[in-house]
C-alpha cells in the first residue's frame, strides 16, 4: 500500500508544496515544530533512508540543501536544522526545521498551529526563493 507521502507526490492528498525536482519533492509539515518546517522526500517510495541507492540518496541530500537555502531566505532563523528519524511514515524523509536554538528541534514539544492562509503564504515564499 502506498505511503501517505507517495499519495502526496501522486496528487491524491493535497499539500503545501515548496519545491520539486525530477526525483524529489518537498512540502510543509502539517504538524510543524516551527513555521516553515518542511518534509523532503524521494519520489520513489523506499522505507529506510539508508536503503536508498547512492544516486537517489545523493540527489535527496542535494535537493534538501537547496530547499534549506530557500527556507532560510524565507523564514527568519539562525539555522535550518536537519533531522532524519524515519519512524512516523514508512517512506524515507528529511525534516528541515528553521531553528534559533537546539531546543527548537525537540519533537516532543507542542506543535505550532497555523491557518491554511499561513501555510499557503509560507509555501509560496519558500517556493519563490527555491525557484530563484
Amino acid at each position: 500500500m502506498a505511503s501517505i507521502f507517495t499519495k502526496i507526490v501522486n496528487g491524491e492528498i493535497p499539500c503545501w508544496k515548496v519545491a520539486e525536482s525530477d526525483s524529489c519533492y518537498a512540502f510543509l509539515d502539517i504538524s510543524p515544530l516551527a513555521k516553515g518546517h518542511t518534509i523532503v522526500i524521494p519520489k520513489k517510495e523506499v522505507d529506510y533512508i539508508f536503503d536508498l541507492g547512492d544516486d537517489l540518496y545523493n540527489d535527496l541530500f542535494a535537493f534538501a540543501k537547496a530547499v534549506a537555502v530557500a527556507l532560510k531566505e524565507s523564514i527568519p532563523c539562525k539555522r535550518v536544522g536537519v533531522a532524519v528519524i524515519g519512524m512516523e511514515v514508512p517512506h524515507a524523509h528529511i525534516h528541515l526545521i528553521p531553528i534559533n536554538s537546539e531546543a527548537d528541534m525537540d519533537f516532543r514539544k507542542e506543535r505550532v498551529k497555523l491557518s491554511r492562509d499561513e501555510f499557503a503564504d509560507i509555501a509560496e515564499s519558500i517556493l519563490k526563493s527555491y525557484q530563484k
